[in-house]
């Protein structure tokens, strides 16, 4: 199976968490120790090794904060 590198660019994300809804491996959380520049939660990535790079939360993210890459 495919391998990816989820980044996210924490200072714009709203915390909506539609790219944790919609992850397959379940591995896009809220980190709720961080509150970024807008007030928010961000998402980020709980375990990279288990990121497969299908793209479905960089697809749904409505703010374009997420970018996959295949490894």
């Amino acid at each position: 199976m495919a391998k990816g590198k989820v980044t996210f660019n924490e200072d714009i994300c709203k915390g909506c968490e539609l790219c944790v809804s919609v992850c397959p491996k379940k591995i896009i959380s809220l980190n709720k120790n961080v509150i970024n520049k807008k007030g928010y939660n961000p998402a980020y990535v709980t375990d990279q090794d288990e990121c497969i790079a299908c793209g479905n939360c960089a697809i749904m993210c409505p703010d374009s904060v997420i970018k996959v890459e295949r490894l």
